[in-house]
């Protein structure tokens, strides 16, 4: 393999994947063109489609390499998991607000619940009743209250966001 190839393919795909980030903060993906993102990032047409087919195969492939990021997160997060297990989860969030905000309008989010969800918690106040149905619930109000906070440029602190979470256990037996 031709290495400087390799490199100069490696940078017009960060380019390309720089400008459509810009632009996803301000636009919907419909409309994004490819037209766009060439113009901005000082690249032909041709260049775009030899790494991508469209937008969305754009959009795509940087979704999938969120998760990868995310899950890295989560995976050297699980072993620190306590009773305030979300304190980090806020902290990373406020770290990196454009990456969720970018995370979430792409819809690339998911929070498993073995890994983001206290099922035994769970269990203790509900009596393992209908639990798959309280997970869901839980983990579409986790996303909601993570979007309204990083829309609200995460004024609150992320001790105060864990709280506002714990509270909604308290006092549930």
């Amino acid at each position: 393999m031709n290495k400087p190839n390799n490199q100069k393919r490696k940078k017009s795909q960060e380019n390309i994947e720089k400008v459509f980030l810009q632009l996803i903060q301000k636009k919907n993906i419909e409309e994004i063109s490819v037209s766009m993102i060439c113009e901005m990032a000082k690249l032909n047409r041709s260049t775009f489609y030899a790494n991508y087919i469209d937008i969305y195969d754009l959009a795509e492939k940087i979704k999938k390499n969120m998760e990868v990021e995310f899950a890295k997160f989560q995976l050297s997060n699980k072993s620190k998991q306590n009773t305030n297990g979300y304190l980090s989860l806020f902290k990373h969030i406020k770290d990196n607000p454009i990456f969720f905000k970018t995370y979430f309008k792409l819809e690339a989010i998911s929070m498993s619940p073995s890994t983001q969800y206290n099922i035994e918690l769970a269990e203790k106040y509900y009596d393992n009743k209908y639990i798959d149905y309280h997970i869901e619930f839980f983990r579409a109000g986790l996303n909601a209250i993570i979007k309204k906070w990083l829309y609200n440029d995460c004024k609150e602190s992320p001790e105060e966001m864990s709280n506002i979470l714990e509270s909604e256990y308290k006092n549930k037996n």
